[in-house]
């Protein structure tokens, strides 16, 4: 298995695995469905993935698992039930599907300004003219955070999750001094908010308690750190991804364009096929036997979610993408620490798909161009199209 395994890099994909990852998923699952590295223990069958998932008494998403430039926990991701279980108590009201749905038409509204700015020449650069800006305006309207700041939180986020850096040694550098940055950034916002709070996310937290407890400062800015990283970048992921996919594959996209109301389960299926987030870490907190490896106490574990995704033990025909499958349980969004955003997300890729296909119904891949696609969490992060467009 080590030919098979030489796209993976600890929990990331090169950037040619990372344009076509089920191929070595498929060979996982198929010839060695847990695999020791060096680094850690890779997980691809979905029974194992939910397993480690479903067990955080042995399998912890704790700051053994993975760290990101950050000091403390980021919360909820990286506690554990039951202090997790309180968190999310909090947490969870305000991306309910409820709180959602209320944003939907300035989405809406915002998709088609994007839109708007790029139409009339026929050909656009989706990341950096579409995915990359709808999320993040939608984040920072969130937590009441200028616009004129985008730049900067962009660099932040790139240079926790895409640290560059010769050596390991220097890539976690960069993600410290980053980390290091967001907190100061986020310490004066909470500041800020004390004094003169506002309806937004954060002065939400300012108030806001836990078993009658207020939260502290630390435990604002770790919560804002997560929120950071996930707002900014897994909605873009998720997007250019599903529209890479469409646009490769014209009888899909002509099929959506067809009858709109296919998105959502579309929408369903483009993360089960795609998933952007291929893995999540894990660290074994005893000796544990699991798909009939060992693993030792102290080991790190990634659990495949891009791998169990396309499992046919759980998924019929899980290699056709099928815009209409049915009981669609996919886990692109994790197990037991689901992706708080998972709602939002869902709604800004639906209204984003709808648009897309509605104004732009040809769009294509650019002739002479290739998508690029990044390693580790999946974007394509140049993603050249053209189209003929439509009146609105």
């Amino acid at each position: 298995m080590a030919d098979v395994m030489s796209g993976f890099g600890g929990s990331e994909f090169d950037a040619e695995a990372a344009a076509a990852p089920q191929v070595q998923y498929r060979l996982m699952l198929e010839h060695s469905p847990v695999v020791r590295m060096e680094s850690m223990v890779l997980l691809s069958r979905h029974d194992d993935v939910m397993h480690a998932l479903r067990h955080p008494e042995l399998f912890s998403s704790n700051m053994d698992a993975i760290e990101i430039g950050n000091v403390r926990p980021l919360i909820p991701l990286q506690i554990d039930p039951p202090d997790h279980v309180k968190f999310r108590r909090l947490l969870d009201p305000l991306f309910s599907p409820k709180e959602v749905a209320k944003l939907e038409p300035e989405v809406r509204r915002l998709v088609n300004e994007l839109i708007d700015e790029f139409e009339a020449a026929g050909e656009c650069e989706l990341s950096e003219q579409f995915a990359i800006p709808l999320p993040c305006t939608v984040f920072l309207a969130l937590l009441g955070l200028p616009i004129e700041d985008l730049d900067l939180f962009l660099r932040f986020k790139d240079s926790i999750i895409r640290p560059v850096g010769d050596t390991p040694e220097a890539a976690k550098a960069v993600q410290a001094a980053a980390g290091q940055e967001i907190y100061a950034y986020f310490q004066k916002v909470v500041d800020a908010r004390r004094v003169e709070p506002r309806d937004d996310l954060i002065s939400g937290f300012v108030e806001a308690e836990v078993d009658g407890h207020r939260l502290s400062d630390h435990d604002i800015l770790d919560i804002c750190y997560l929120f950071l990283l996930a707002g900014l970048d897994t909605v873009t992921a998720s997007l250019t991804c599903a529209v890479a996919y469409l646009a490769a594959h014209p009888d899909r996209r002509d099929a959506i364009v067809a009858d709109l109301s296919l998105v959502p389960a579309a929408v369903e299926e483009l993360l089960r096929w795609e998933t952007p987030v291929p893995g999540v870490p894990r660290v074994a907190m005893t000796d544990v036997e699991i798909g009939g490896e060992q693993v030792r106490e102290g080991e790190s574990v990634m659990c495949l979610l891009g791998a169990a995704n396309i499992d046919g033990a759980e998924f019929a025909d899980p290699d056709v993408v099928d815009l209409e499958r049915a009981g669609n349980r996919h886990i692109a969004f994790g197990g037991v620490h689901r992706c708080l955003g998972s709602h939002l997300a869902r709604l800004e890729m639906r209204v984003a798909l709808e648009e897309l296909h509605r104004r732009l119904p040809d769009y294509a891949i650019k002739d002479g161009e290739i998508p690029l696609y990044t390693s580790g969490i999946r974007a394509v992060e140049y993603l050249p199209l053209v189209f003929t467009p439509v009146t609105k």
